[in-house]
This record gives structure tokens, sequence and C-alpha cells, in this order.
């Protein structure tokens, strides 16, 4: 196996340096979406922090969010908020907007982007009409 074979997603994209720069472009344009906005809090910091943890560690770098706040549990933990098919589209959304702001190549952004996409359906838990 070669050193390339061996590689993590997280590593592909660049690493700790370029999840942060992804998840700082993601949420500003949260902030702004009018299907997001309202399931944020007006201190995203908390929440950027958090996800930063997390999404290293989604895409194989190291263990940041277990070793801060224990098991994902992402589903559970997204329970409260009343979370559509459109709300999971929209996020997604601005993810890929964020990814393409930060410079990652497309074909590993639709990768990182499906990756995400089990992840974003699997915590819809609200009809749309809601």
């Amino acid at each position: 196996m070669s050193e390339s074979d061996r590689s993590t997603l997280f590593e592909l994209m660049g690493g700790a340096e370029t999840v942060r720069r992804i998840v700082e472009a993601f949420y500003p344009k949260v902030q702004q979406h009018p299907l997001l906005a309202p399931l944020f809090p007006s201190d995203i910091g908390p929440v950027i922090d958090k996800q930063y943890l997390f999404l290293s560690q989604f895409f194989g770098g190291p263990s940041l969010y277990s070793d801060a706040h224990g098991h994902p549990m992402m589903r559970a933990r997204h329970m409260p908020f009343p979370i559509t098919v459109e709300r999971a589209d929209a996020w997604l959304g601005c993810m890929s907007e964020a990814m393409v702001e930060v410079g990652i190549p497309n074909d590993l952004r639709d990768f990182l982007l499906d990756r995400l996409k089990g992840s974003a359906y699997h915590f819809v838990n609200t009809p749309a009409d809601e």
C-alpha cells in the first residue's frame, strides 16, 4: 500500500486548516439562510467550534469531537430541532458554497458532500409542512 492509499479525507482536503476554513465560511451562509438561521443561536461561536471538531473526526482526522464531547450521537443531538428535507438540502447547499469559497476541487467537493448527505438526511425528523 502506498502512502497515498493511506491518506484520509481529512488529509486529502488539507487537514485542520482547511476544515476550519470551511466551517468559518459555512456558518455565515447558515446565519443568512431563511430556513436554517432560526435553528441556530445568535452566538454561533460555540457551534462553529463543535462543527470543526466533528468534521475533523468525520473526515478521518483526530477524534477531537469524541475526546471533548463523547460519542457524537448526532441524530439524537439534532432531535430537538425541526429538520425537514428542505432544511437538509439547504444545509448541504450552504456547505457546498463554503467548499467552493475555500477552493475545494470539484471532484473532492462532490465526494465530501456525498458523504455528508447520509448524515444530513438521517437527521430529518419533521415533515415538510411543519
